[in-house]
């Protein structure tokens, strides 16, 4: 469907505008476009982790009533919810094997949900990032390499 390619078009201009921002490049069309599409903080990527975090918890669930089962599970959302998003902190901070594996499955559904972007994307994008950046660049993230 049209609509929904050009939805995803702007998904890919997003991630595209925050690899260029993270790298410390001038944000331009020129630079932006040199970038990738997939990015392993993507909210797409945190709701697979969500799914895989729970699938996991939820075996580990002794309870064989479909109330009681349920219940513990919709008991155990934080859980999920703070361990996953502890993944895909520590996959923002360290490039190694391992988080590679743990971003994996959230990049190949972005390989759905992004498209390539076109230009006036990009510049929309550009626009939107500029608006949200602090001053004082607190929102930098130091990645370290343990591979």
């Amino acid at each position: 469907m049209k609509d929904i390619r050009r939805l995803f078009q702007y998904h890919g201009a997003e991630h595209k505008t925050i690899f260029c921002y993270e790298s410390g490049e001038e944000l331009t069309v020129e630079n932006v476009r040199r970038h990738r599409r997939f990015h392993p903080r993507c909210g797409t990527s945190f709701l697979v982790l969500m799914l895989l975090v729970g699938i996991f918890i939820g075996l580990f669930i002794p309870f064989s009533n479909p109330l009681l089962r349920t219940a513990v599970k919709i008991l155990c959302i934080p859980l999920v919810m703070g361990i996953g998003y502890e993944l895909i902190r520590y996959c923002g901070r360290n490039e190694n094997m391992l988080t590679r594996i743990i971003a994996a499955p959230g990049l190949w559904v972005q390989r759905i949900t992004t498209k390539e972007p076109d230009d006036s994307m990009m510049e929309a994008a550009i626009a939107a990032m500029k608006e949200v950046i602090p001053e004082n660049g607190e929102d930098k993230i130091a990645l370290k390499s343990d591979s």
